[in-house]
């Protein structure tokens, strides 16, 4: 058989697998729930953010899974079945060719021996974690809770354990509001490079072990010729992606759901938005109001939480949104640097003075353990929380987030800007202002030229200046070039120096 004949013969298999009941999948009227809202903009727009959300400010997000187990880092499901690739490479030297040795046999493997989630929600609260995230699946399609639609799941295969399901007691343990987030909806585009074989070399044209007719429903079926894009046109697919979708709702009662991408195949069927019409319907039939956020990558218009990967919004959003980043690769990758507490500050001062929240990817190991260094990092941002934190918490922008030279490029994939002590940025609670510097200045002097004293009298007048973390009085002075403070010699945190102030008719005397 040549190797052409071979790889179509798996083809055709897989292609059988998938005939009988295929008429069943075609899309219909989704089950919505009975309630208020409908799979439509119009209807969605009753939607209001609840307040625990916008005062959260800042989540912890264990995007963690099966792919964390090779330590290689993000798409490694996907990337073993691309010829050449760094993870193709990786699993060739450490486990085998992709055709006897696959994805199923890496999630055999995570076994999640060393994980308490009792531990770590006690040491993500304390570093001042106000929500928690579990993921639910990711584009590897590999469930990580008990679910009842499909085989490929957490109890059933690799940890044996509910994942979400214990993430989820160990957050409400702690009080904090949990989180699911489902990445599958692209998954039949997402896996499309390994329904084939090797193009050349000594197993040119052995088809890899995706094309297993046993393992379609891990693995997929063969695309349609429209099954084209990031999330496609697969009406099969789409029922499925609800159904597991709703139960994972239905199951666990999420405070909040995160879809990664758009709406999920946001086209004429709507199964995305009928998705987020059953979430705050149930919501409601269960709580008598609607205290749900749904968040995905897409502007929202107050429909739903805007969502930024790896970026953020450029200015004040009137509607609350949300950035999600990692403090290194998505997945654990031994090759990668984990960033700095002082960067993961930053970043949330800047994202809390735009409204935003700030989603952070706690990096675990595939035994569920944290690295040393991350555990440090999150004592340092404990130590900077309990002193800056009621400038943070519960707060709302001001008239505009900040001055200084440096500004956080808006969008997606835009995150690494250098702050200094010049670079400030606002947050208010009640009548209280909160100028938060992205640094200490080096004279020990910090001069905030939009408080300056205006040319009229009555505006803009500052009654007291002072320093959290510091009990001593402040020497400071308004000035038609600003308000200049003299700082104690001694920093009573790193990263920040954070005043508040209060007085009338605090508004910026000067455009920033």
């Amino acid at each position: 058989m040549s190797d052409k004949s071979t790889v179509a013969g798996w083809a055709l298999g897989l292609v059988a697998a998938f005939a009988v009941g295929a008429k069943a999948g075609q899309q219909g009227e989704l089950p919505v729930a009975e309630g208020p809202f409908r799979p439509t903009m119009q209807s969605l727009a009753q939607y209001r953010c609840p307040q625990w959300f916008r005062d959260a400010k800042f989540g912890i997000w264990a995007h963690w899974g099966p792919q964390a187990v090779p330590m290689d880092g993000d798409g490694y499901a996907h990337d073993i079945y691309c010829e050449g690739s760094g993870h193709y490479q990786h699993l060739l030297a450490h486990y085998g060719h992709p055709s006897r040795f696959g994805y199923k046999d890496i999630v055999a493997l995570w076994k999640a021996e060393k994980w308490d989630p009792d531990r770590l929600m006690g040491l993500y609260k304390k570093a001042g974690a106000r929500y928690f995230v579990s993921m639910g699946c990711h584009y590897d399609n590999f469930d990580l809770w008990n679910s009842q639609h499909h085989r490929w799941n957490a109890v059933a295969v690799g940890p044996k354990r509910d994942v979400v399901g214990d993430w989820q007691k160990a957050a409400r343990k702690y009080g904090l509001p949990f989180g699911v987030s489902e990445h599958m909806g692209a998954k039949e585009c997402w896996v499309q490079t390994s329904r084939g074989a090797d193009l050349k070399g000594p197993l040119a044209g052995v088809p890899y072990d995706c094309m297993d007719p046993k393992l379609a429903d891990l693995y997929g079926v063969l695309p349609a010729a429209e099954n084209q894009g990031w999330q496609g046109k697969f009406p099969r697919w789409q029922v499925e992606w609800f159904r597991r979708m709703a139960e994972l709702v239905d199951s666990y009662h999420p405070d909040l759901f995160y879809s990664d991408g758009s709406p999920m195949f946001d086209n004429d069927n709507d199964p995305g938005r009928s998705l987020i019409a059953y979430f705050y319907n149930r919501d409601l039939a269960r709580c008598g109001r609607v205290e749900v956020v749904y968040t995905c990558k897409h502007p929202s218009r107050g429909c739903w939480v805007e969502d930024f990967e790896r970026g953020q919004a450029a200015a004040i959003d009137p509607y609350p949104w949300q950035t999600d980043t990692s403090i290194a690769d998505w997945f654990y990758n031994r090759n990668w640097k984990y960033r700095s507490t002082r960067w993961v500050v930053h970043v949330l001062v800047d994202v809390v003075s735009k409204n935003g929240n700030l989603l952070l990817n706690v990096v675990l190991r595939a035994d569920g353990t944290l690295d040393a260094e991350v555990e440090r990092m999150l004592a340092e941002l404990a130590a900077w929380n309990a002193v800056n934190g009621e400038a943070i918490y519960g707060t709302r922008p001001w008239l505009f987030f900040g001055e200084g030279k440096v500004r956080a490029q808006g969008g997606q994939f835009h995150e690494d800007a250098a702050y200094t002590a010049d670079d400030i940025r606002f947050t208010t609670k009640g009548k209280t202002l909160y100028a938060i510097a992205l640094g200490w200045p080096a004279d020990g002097r910090l001069l905030i030229r939009s408080l300056a004293r205006p040319a009229h009298a009555g505006g803009n007048a500052i009654a007291t200046v002072s320093l959290l973390g510091y009990q001593g009085r402040l020497d400071w002075k308004q000035t038609t070039d600003g308000l200049l403070v003299t700082l104690p010699a001694e920093k009573p945190c790193d990263y920040t120096c954070t005043l508040k102030i209060t007085g009338t008719a605090l508004a910026p005397a000067r455009a920033p």
